[in-house]
């Protein structure tokens, strides 16, 4: 969501006649956009707009924005710790710079500014719905982003044929919880009737979405990722931990058998799903035989990726009001690394299944001196030929496995 927010201004600074350049020392304007869904991540944005202060001494006409979650509704305390920052933008919220910069430079920016949209990419990301109404009791989001506001369908079409004009063969839609789209506008919307109107659009060739909550995954959903020829197979589905007691504690609403329950729905209906999953170890109160519980969860559903994090207190969310992080930070390392070594040694056995298996492959660009690109289960594959070209659609023989990645070579077969 921060990279989509990130892309949508730039598109406005772009329309400004600024240029983007790789050095926020010599940037005229440098904006941070922040996330604080951990600890970690917070530590690393207030690091990095500490370090912007000298430049600032040494250019006072150099502007910095800080923008994303970590600016509430109340901005007095940031601006008493960071006096040189410019401007303070709240998640979607862009005019505040964009104002600040058409006064600075005197630009109309009510003339120039036009649709903000994401850069052109083959691969690239359409915020769906804004916010969360979930609160489960480790998040803050809810309170950083607030309450879920969905865009219309007619919108996102729109954007998506535009994105499409520029170049980009695959859009993912997003929301903080995407499966809750449209229950906010009038009449019956779900996620699978925007589905169904994206995959309309003429020349788009993959459609992903993502984050999915267990509770608001409609059967109408599954549905689509099934049925829809653009929509691929692959599902974002966090369950967070695998205790019933732990699950009762962070606010998810669903019991590890529901979960399992789910799992088996979407595999059974949709043939050859990637699934994938967030968990949290060391939840507050979280003893060992609850951990084992989501060990066994990661061992019996054998997911194709887990977004493995130790908890840590977030102020202002519902945990750190009324619970107490009593799990020593030893341990939450430990289990984080159980939990790792177990998925390493599952996705190797998953992956090592695709070796001489053909995969329809989006070329997206180059990494590591290497043509790359996804298979329709959101797994990232390395080419070794350089006869193709980003947007090119091609079947890849699957020649080596690895945990994090495959690798393979090009059949004749591309569509441009």
């Amino acid at each position: 969501m921060n990279k989509a927010d990130s892309e949508r201004l730039s598109s406005a600074l772009n329309q400004m006649g600024l240029v983007s350049t790789e050095s926020k020392e010599a940037a005229d304007i440098v904006v941070l956009n922040t996330c604080v869904v951990r600890q970690n991540a917070e530590d690393k944005a207030v690091g990095t707009l500490t370090s912007l202060k000298p430049s600032k001494e040494l250019n006072p006409e150099k502007v910095i924005a800080l923008m994303g979650c970590m600016v509430g509704p109340n901005t007095s305390a940031l601006e008493k710790r960071f006096p040189y920052v410019d401007v303070f933008m709240a998640p979607q919220q862009y005019n505040p710079l964009i104002e600040y910069l058409g006064e600075k430079l005197k630009i109309d920016t009510d003339g120039c500014i036009g649709p903000l949209t994401a850069a052109p990419a083959i691969s690239t990301y359409i915020p769906i719905i804004h916010g969360c109404d979930k609160f489960c009791s480790f998040c803050i989001i809810p309170y950083r982003r607030g309450r879920e506001k969905s865009r219309s369908v007619q919108e996102i079409v729109h954007e998506t044929e535009m994105l499409v004009k520029r170049g980009v063969k695959e859009v993912t839609l997003l929301g903080q919880n995407v499966d809750s789209y449209g229950h906010d506008l009038e009449g019956a919307i779900n996620l699978s009737n925007l589905l169904v109107a994206v995959n309309e659009v003429s020349g788009l060739e993959r459609i992903r979405f993502l984050t999915s909550h267990p509770n608001d995954m409609e059967d109408s959903i599954i549905e689509a990722v099934n049925g829809l020829e653009k929509v691929c197979e692959h599902i974002n589905l966090p369950f967070q931990a695998g205790d019933d007691e732990i699950l009762r504690t962070m606010r998810r609403g669903y019991t590890n058998e529901e979960y399992r329950r789910l799992i088996d729905k979407i595999r059974n209906r949709v043939s050859g799903v990637s699934v994938s999953t967030d968990l949290i170890v060391g939840f507050c109160g979280e003893t060992e035989e609850q951990f084992a519980n989501t060990l066994e969860m990661i061992k019996d559903v054998k997911f194709d990726k887990v977004h493995s994090a130790a908890y840590s207190t977030r102020e202002g969310t519902i945990a750190s009001r009324k619970m107490i992080d009593d799990v020593e930070e030893d341990i939450k390392k430990e289990r984080l690394k159980i939990i790792n070594d177990e998925q390493e040694k599952i996705v190797a056995g998953i992956n090592s299944n695709l070796k001489g298996k053909t995969q329809d492959i989006l070329v997206e660009g180059r990494k590591k001196g290497k043509w790359f690109g996804r298979n329709r289960n959101d797994k990232l594959v390395f080419l070794d030929s350089d006869n193709v070209n980003a947007g090119d659609m091609i079947n890849v023989k699957i020649k080596e496995t690895s945990p994090w990645y495959l690798e393979g070579s090009m059949s004749n077969d591309i569509r441009k």
